[in-house]
C-alpha cells in the first residue's frame, strides 16, 4: 500500500520561498505521475502542479506559472514542489496525491477524482 506524506510547509512572508516535499512508502513512485493540490480555507480543492511518470512532463496551473517548480525524484521516491515568489493567495492546505494508471498530466492533472492515495498535507500560508 503506497503512503505519501508531505512536509516543508510554514509560514514566509511574501515574497518568500518554500520547497515541499512528498515522500513515498510502501511502494515506489516510479509508475506513476504526481500532482500537486491546495485547499485555501473556505475554497474548493484546486490542482497546482503535475510531474509525468518519468519527470519529463509538467503542468501548473496558470496562477502558478513561472514561480512554482515540481520535480520528481525516482531514486529517493520523492516528489518536490519548489516555490518561490509566494504571494498570500498562494496559502493553504498542500496536498500529493498518484495519478492513477490510464491517466495523464495534460490530460487529467486536475481532477481530483483521478488521484489516489492521498497524504495528509501541509500548511502553507504566505503572511507579513
Amino acid at each position: 500500500q503506497l503512503r505519501l506524506v508531505e512536509s516543508g510547509g510554514g509560514l514566509v512572508q511574501p515574497g518568500g520561498s518554500l520547497r515541499l516535499s512528498c515522500a513515498a512508502s510502501g511502494r515506489s513512485l516510479a509508475n506513476n505521475a504526481i500532482g500537486w493540490f491546495r485547499q485555501a480555507p473556505g475554497k474548493e480543492r484546486e490542482g497546482v502542479s503535475c510531474v509525468s511518470i518519468g519527470g519529463g512532463r509538467t503542468k501548473y496551473a496558470e496562477s502558478v506559472k513561472g514561480r512554482f517548480t515540481i520535480s520528481k525524484d525516482n531514486a529517493k521516491n520523492t516528489v518536490y514542489l519548489q516555490m518561490n515568489s509566494l504571494k498570500p493567495e498562494d496559502t493553504g492546505v498542500y496536498y500529493c496525491a498518484q495519478l492513477r494508471l490510464g491517466y495523464t498530466c495534460s490530460g487529467n492533472g486536475f481532477e481530483s477524482s483521478k488521484y489516489d492515495f492521498w497524504g495528509q498535507g501541509t500548511q502553507v500560508t504566505v503572511s507579513s
